[in-house]
């Protein structure tokens, strides 16, 4: 299934895409896409309903971020070897794990605005894990067991932020609308192979990431049970988990986001998300 919120920010519809690609709605079976309604019973129930009775979603209305009211929004660093060069970094012994506050998320083709005083906001494609079961202390074998299913993310970067004002990566990387989830939460049993996905971004139509999942250096089952040893991983919690070579930072010579730049990401079957930027008053 494809499960989806749409409507005006703060007033999302729970959906669902069928074959034909057209939104339907959910309502009648489930109050919003959470924790508690991507839960292996719940997702089995949903299953059962038939798509092509539910009311058809008439319009073109806002995608909402996939998933509604996460706990934690856990980002992974440097986890493909081609990024960390361009980066100058070293492919880290253990991955390197940074939170991105909840708050910076928002829809797949929400507007993206950038810090007043930002001079180096950068882009990143990466794979989104979306937890469905609570997950503590679990074995590498297990760790597909607790995950619900995957979506596109931005993973939006301030680099002066994360980088040259010291402490930690958070401030470089939470702020309003730097986290683009979606537009789909694609479940887990419709994805054959995470580590083998093609994602790739566009900036003002020229394509500048151009990855696959397969180059990750810590894959998804392995991220899952490695965060479970630290804390504990709740239905809804959202994991991003690193991004490919081309990013901002990393180009001779640099190149940062500014207001009207256009991007365009996607990975294979999870959707595409549409985005234009301003700068923030």
């Amino acid at each position: 299934m494809k499960l989806l919120r749409y409507g005006k920010l703060g007033k999302e519809k729970p959906g669902v895409l069928d074959a034909e690609g057209r939104i339907r709605d959910l309502s009648a079976h489930i109050n919003d896409v959470t924790g508690d309604t991507i839960s292996p019973k719940s997702l089995a129930k949903l299953r059962k309903i038939k798509i092509d009775s539910l009311p058809i979603v008439k319009g073109r209305p806002r995608i909402g971020a996939c998933v509604a009211n996460a706990q934690k929004f856990i980002a992974i660093g440097l986890n493909y070897s081609d990024h960390a060069a361009e980066s100058g970094m070293k492919v880290p012994p253990e991955p390197i794990i940074f939170t991105k506050h909840v708050s910076c998320i928002c829809g797949p083709d929400d507007t993206i605005t950038i810090p007043p005083k930002s001079k180096k906001s950068d882009w990143e494609v990466e794979l989104g894990v979306i937890i469905g079961t609570k997950a503590k202390n679990i074995k590498k074998a297990d760790a597909m067991k607790h995950v619900a299913g995957y979506c596109t993310i931005n993973d939006l970067s301030e680099r002066e932020f994360q980088i040259e004002r010291s402490g930690q990566w958070t401030k470089g990387k939470s702020y309003d609308t730097f986290g683009p989830i979606g537009p789909w939460l694609v479940t887990a049993d419709e994805v054959k192979d995470p580590q083998n996905l093609h994602l790739w971004l566009e900036l003002n139509g020229k394509r500048v990431q151009d990855g696959n999942t397969s180059t990750m250096v810590y894959g998804v089952a392995y991220l899952v049970a490695y965060l479970s040893e630290f804390f504990t991983l709740l239905p809804g919690d959202i994991i991003t988990t690193g991004t490919p070579l081309g990013v901002g930072m990393g180009m001779k010579p640099q190149r940062f986001l500014k207001p009207g730049d256009k991007m365009k990401i996607g990975i294979d079957g999870l959707g595409v998300q549409d985005q234009v930027v301003v700068r923030d008053k």
